[in-house]
């Protein structure tokens, strides 16, 4: 999967590896920019 910058993503990290995570989900930079109109990413910091 091809992340780029300004992307959102939600992860799921490894129980027995907690430095490596696998991606659930990505957003794109419009979709993210909705969300974050919609209210959903109140609170979240990068």
């Amino acid at each position: 999967m091809w992340i780029r910058d300004n992307d959102l993503v939600l992860i799921a990290p490894w129980d027995f590896q907690s430095d490596k995570a696998d991606i659930v989900w990505r957003y794109i930079a419009a979709h993210a920019e909705k969300l974050e109109q919609d209210g959903y990413l109140e609170g979240l910091k990068s």
